[in-house]
């Protein structure tokens, strides 16, 4: 009976197929792809899978407080996006982009596409422009989009008043709307993966137990949005510079705030350099030791190969280089890493009396 219903669903709708069965590649429903953050230990934590990152044809917002990474890491989206061969787009509010650090962390400056746009209705023109050109050319061709930010972009309505007036949050709130009930649909059929970032602000008169933080144009993104990630900086990395100690970099934590293509609420801790971005190695000795894959005796640790049963002796500091020059050794342990933290799903019931309920609002105290 469902075959017959699909065939008549399609008839009906003569220009596209609507109707569907789940276990087909066809399917809209598939991931067409993932791209990487750049973070192996984010990819992990946002795809549940190995070699993750963020779904192709999905929308995701990354959220922060100022200097959390939100560019930085949108920008390494684009530099893997041209890695697999795609088409890497850039629409900028905020006209703040350094080619210099894009160029440094592997972004092929001479072919991204930079977009200037001024307002919130721009951004959305543009999008769809682009999808449509995309659409008619190569519909397997990878492309990213990035709005860097939200926050930054104003409407046409207020760009035209004047200063002293008020009222015009409302506008920017429902062109969004709008604009995302378009948009969803149109990116899912595609080879595209649209990002938007967006500046976390404080809630006034907020609740002691609830979530003090809220995003700029409406709660639209963040409905329409397939993974919301929440970043936060955790403490700066210092280094002996000319014989002076100086703030290098940042620790970031990441937390999947909302994850339709995982567990949600997971978190992945990453740093980051401010001469060459995301240091992906950077968690994963954390994350080993969470799940006790390695030894720990004062500064020293140690690393059985459950292959060649070789204990490998190493500081932290040389962790990186050990994973650079053994490929082998590197692999094994991702391996690890991925079947402790990779979430099996399960068919059969669960006993619901033997689980703990944390009662705590996500994002409370993070």
């Amino acid at each position: 009976m469902a075959e017959i219903l699909a065939e008549s669903l399609n008839k009906q709708s003569k220009d596209m197929k609507v109707a569907y069965f789940l276990d087909s590649e066809e399917a809209p429903t598939n991931v067409m792809g993932w791209i990487s953050t750049g973070a192996a230990m984010l990819d992990v934590a946002i795809s549940n899978r190995p070699y993750g990152g963020l779904p192709v044809g999905r929308i995701t917002e990354i959220t922060g407080l100022e200097q959390s990474g939100k560019s930085l890491l949108s920008a390494h989206l684009l530099a893997e996006t041209q890695k697999q061969g795609g088409v890497a787009v850039l629409i900028d509010t905020e006209t703040a982009v350094s080619r210099e650090f894009l160029d440094a962390i592997g972004v092929d400056v001479s072919k991204l596409l930079y977009v200037s746009a001024d307002s919130v209705e721009q951004i959305f023109e543009f999008t769809e422009t682009i999808i449509e050109k995309v659409r008619g050319a190569s519909k397997d061709r990878l492309v990213t989009i990035v709005v860097d930010s939200v926050a930054a972009a104003s409407t046409k309505t207020e760009l035209q008043a004047d200063y002293g007036k008020d009222g015009y949050a409302t506008d920017k709130a429902i062109i969004i709307s709008k604009a995302m009930r378009k948009i969803t649909n149109m990116i899912g059929r595609q080879k595209i993966t649209l990002v938007f970032t967006n500046q976390l602000r404080q809630k006034m008169n907020a609740m002691a137990f609830s979530d003090p933080w809220t995003t700029s144009g409406g709660k639209a993104l963040a409905f329409h949005a397939s993974v919301r990630l929440r970043l936060k900086s955790i403490g700066s990395i210092k280094a002996k510079v000319n014989g002076q100690d100086r703030v290098v970099g940042i620790k970031v934590r990441a937390q999947v705030v909302k994850n339709r293509m995982g567990p949600p609420l997971r978190a992945a801790d990453f740093d980051i350099f401010f001469d060459s971005g995301i240091d992906s190695y950077g968690s994963w000795l954390g994350v080993m030791k969470d799940n006790s894959l390695v030894k720990q005796a004062g500064a020293w640790y140690t690393y059985i190969d459950t292959e060649t049963g070789e204990e490998i002796k190493f500081q932290s500091k040389d962790f990186p280089s050990i994973l650079d020059e053994r490929d082998d050794v590197r692999e094994q342990i991702y391996k690890k890493i991925c079947e402790q933290t990779i979430l099996q799903y399960k068919k059969d019931g669960v006993d619901i009396d033997s689980l703990e309920v944390d009662s705590m609002i996500p994002g409370e105290n993070d």
